[in-house]
């Protein structure tokens, strides 16, 4: 007996309904729910703690979540960096783990902006396109207390220093806040500076220090004579190839965001009274009074006396703080704000240096 093929086959072919999921069933009224932006406040993305310690930054920022960009994160919460800065003068971001120079530049290049790419003082220490290696000075003295660049008519407003490398012993980079310096010194001595203004001299001597070719950036005596022209500065030429350069500046001055009185100016780095008696006596050998590579006076031109400046290292002592470097720290500094210097050290240590948000000041 023939069975019946196209029945069987329409039996065998007919379609069956699909069995219902879960997550089908749901699907719809997930599609249905509106998106919703989700506000993260930044207390829970970092720690953010504060100190009165002289062996620790005012103000230190660490990743409170594994994996934070520092990058992402400080481009996000600028507006509250730069709150931090204008109270406390610098803030510490510790564990971000910036272990690079291009690392570092593209973080500084949001903190510092715009960065500064001419710096005359070290012209050949650049590390990256707008990244510097910290000043050459010998490992074993310290470098004292100073504004960058505040014996110029421009300088850095913001400042950054990274840790690539701690030293084995010392090396810490101490801070000193220049409006509690201010208020340190006697009213007497502090009136004197702020009337008077500080008279800085630079003599470009072939040999000694950097060329004035090398910070001038030209060949040029014309083009050097106009650059002193526009920056307030008077230059004179004298021996075969020496430079000498008088730059009036201010001592005491007025931060133009917070309004407060600071000391601001590179006194401990250029007054001979400073250096240690062997430097200091070898310099005197060499040069003849009005000739010695770097000096500093009132801007009337009369001498400042050694007990002036004692009183003014006195203050920076007092109120400085000075921490121990982590690999991976970066420094954001208000170079207005506060004064730096480098402790002595031992062993291998590599701090870059980023500088930004130039003032200029032209006669």
């Amino acid at each position: 007996m023939l069975r019946d093929s196209s029945s069987a086959d329409s039996r065998t072919s007919a379609p069956t309904a699909p069995a219902t999921t879960p997550a089908a069933a749901a699907r719809p009224r997930f599609s249905a729910v509106a998106r919703q932006v989700v506000r993260v406040d930044a207390d829970t993305l970092v720690r953010r703690q504060t100190s009165d310690e002289a062996a620790r930054p005012p103000v230190t920022i660490e990743p409170a979540v594994d994996g934070l960009d520092l990058l992402d994160w400080a481009t996000t919460h600028r507006d509250a960096v730069l709150a931090d800065l204008r109270k406390a003068g610098c803030v510490l971001f510790r564990g971000f783990h910036i272990d690079s120079s291009a690392a570092f530049e593209r973080v500084a290049t949001e903190l510092c902006k715009p960065l500064y790419t001419d710096y005359g003082d070290l012209p050949d220490a650049a590390v990256g396109a707008k990244v510097y290696g910290s000043t050459p000075y010998p490992e074993d003295r310290s470098i004292l207390f100073h504004n960058e660049s505040s014996h110029l008519s421009s300088w850095p407003k913001t400042m950054c220093f990274c840790c690539i490398q701690p030293s084995e012993w010392g090396g810490e980079t101490p801070v000193v806040d220049c409006r509690q310096v201010h208020a340190r010194l006697d009213a007497p001595l502090r009136g004197e500076f702020e009337r008077k203004g500080l008279r800085y001299v630079r003599n470009f001597v072939p040999g000694f220090d950097v060329h004035w070719r090398q910070f001038f950036r030209t060949d040029d005596r014309a083009a050097v004579e106009d650059q002193c022209r526009r920056a307030g500065m008077t230059c004179e030429w004298w021996g075969d190839d020496c430079l000498r350069t008088v730059q009036p500046r201010s001592a005491v001055t007025v931060h133009p965001d917070t309004g407060e009185k600071i000391f601001f100016n590179q006194i401990l780095l250029h007054h001979l009274s400073c250096l240690d008696p062997i430097a200091r006596d070898a310099l005197l050998a060499d040069f003849a009074p009005g000739e010695l590579p770097r000096d500093v006076s009132f801007g009337d031109g009369t001498p400042i006396p050694d007990a002036a400046v004692d009183a003014v290292q006195q203050a920076c002592d007092r109120a400085a703080r000075a921490f121990a470097w982590e690999r991976g720290d970066v420094l954001m500094v208000d170079n207005m704000l506060v004064a730096h210097s480098r402790s002595p050290y031992r062993g291998a240590r590599r701090i870059l240096v980023a500088m930004g948000d130039m003032v200029h000041q032209t006669a």
